[in-house]
């Protein structure tokens, strides 16, 4: 089967099946990219060009799905992130100033490199550090060996460290002689 042309006769209708469900332009651009994904992938596609239409429309539903789905999981992790992040600035609060106001600086230091990594590398040090998972965990909900966790979690700490010195300001110490 010609899938390019098939999912061309079919495109105008699935863009909207997929817009009724996201209500959103630029969304649909990416899920129509895994429903052809995922047409093109089938182990079983339909043989009867009658059977096609209604199984790309289960097929367009099922990436929809799919997608809410993730959107969900990043939703709570970044719920749940904030939320850690809550608790360490109300114990910070009982603290003297000066250690408050380093905490609150380290913190938008470390937020603003993470946002300049990619969204892979982001993920794993978030779940490293905020969910305190082991490599084994990370690589049974990853679905990769726990050496390449550990080889992804080097290359990420590698570039959260690059972009964190790339971002501080150099520190200049100023020496006065006390006695002068």
């Amino acid at each position: 089967m010609d899938w390019r042309q098939t999912l061309a006769e079919h495109d105008r209708w699935l863009r909207a099946i997929v817009f009724a469900r996201v209500r959103d332009t630029e969304l649909v651009d990416e899920i129509m990219q895994e429903v052809a994904l995922a047409a093109i992938q089938a182990l079983s596609p339909p043989c009867d060009t009658h059977k096609v239409a209604p199984w790309l429309y289960r097929v367009a539903v099922r990436q929809v799905l799919l997608y809410r789905r993730k959107c969900g999981r990043r939703k709570n992790i970044e719920t749940r992130f904030v939320v850690r992040r809550q608790t360490l600035r109300d114990d910070e609060d009982s603290r003297d100033p000066l250690a408050w106001l380093l905490a609150s600086e380290r913190r938008t230091l470390v937020r603003d490199a993470l946002a300049t990594l990619g969204p892979h590398e982001a993920e794993i040090l978030l779940l490293k550090y905020t969910e305190n998972w082991t490599c084994q965990q990370l690589a049974n909900h990853l679905g990769v060996s726990r050496s390449a966790v550990e080889a992804r979690l080097f290359r990420a700490r590698r570039h959260l460290r690059e972009a964190i010195s790339a971002k501080s300001p150099p520190v200049f110490l100023e020496f006065r002689d006390a006695g002068v």
